[in-house]
């Protein structure tokens, strides 16, 4: 995740917008949206610039809307991603904030998740968080994923995948080349016990769904409804 692609247009920070709350869970502040008394949890997991952007937790709120209660952790603990910062590239940020890491820190979010009477959980991730998403599509221990110009994501991981997932790409991704969003395809496609969705949006580029610019808005918006007609689909 080194490419420019991942540090185009950064979002300005805002952390008091959207239409929800944040809150400790598990140690992480984590945005919170939707009704408390939804037995349905989507776990959303940003990308690089994190759960202030304001253009995620609008997303956040349209899942929420779709009847789930979202939860958006702040896996970095306010230490986003700054394209600015000479001193600390993209490479170097990294090796902070691991998706191994995101990973295992989502483990107990979705205990606490079961603790409060949520009986089924899905996960959306975008770039970083994408990755989180198939590992944990992975180990069975959510319903549906679905993975947005997923970053780090290989072919082994799709083969791995054990429940329904959708990978909504670029056709411009260095990160994901068409080429290996083919191959993510032909795997889907031939494990019939594991429902799989590929969809290639023309002429958008990586981190499309949440830095769009104005001529991407409405492919943008495409990918939104997408992901939440999946999420309903099998976390309903």
């Amino acid at each position: 995740m080194s490419g420019p692609q991942c540090c185009e247009n950064p979002p300005t920070l805002n952390p008091s917008c959207g239409a929800g709350h944040v809150e400790q869970l598990c140690g992480h502040n984590t945005y919170i949206v939707g009704s408390q008394d939804s037995k349905l949890a989507i776990l959303l997991l940003s990308d690089i610039f994190g759960y202030e952007a304001p253009n995620f937790r609008k997303i956040a709120d349209k899942v929420a809307a779709a009847g789930f209660y979202v939860v958006a952790p702040d896996y970095f603990n306010g230490d986003y991603f700054a394209p600015d910062n000479p001193e600390r590239p993209l490479t170097v940020w990294i090796e902070d904030h691991g998706t191994d890491k995101g990973f295992e820190d989502t483990k107990p979010i979705i205990q606490a998740l079961k603790s409060k009477g949520i009986s089924k959980i899905g996960a959306a991730g975008f770039c970083w968080g994408a990755k989180v998403s198939v590992e944990l599509a992975k180990c069975e221990i959510i319903q549906a994923a679905v993975q947005l110009h997923p970053a780090f994501v290989t072919l082994d991981d799709i083969k791995g995948i054990k429940v329904p997932t959708a990978v909504l790409a670029a056709e411009n991704d260095h990160l994901t080349p068409l080429e290996l969003v083919k191959q993510f395809e032909e795997e889907l496609a031939a494990k019939p016990e594991v429902d799989g969705f590929v969809k290639i949006y023309p002429k958008t580029s990586h981190g499309w769904t949440t830095r769009y610019k104005a001529e991407d808005e409405a492919a943008a918006m495409e990918a939104h409804s997408d992901m939440i007609q999946w999420l309903v689909k099998y976390v309903k």
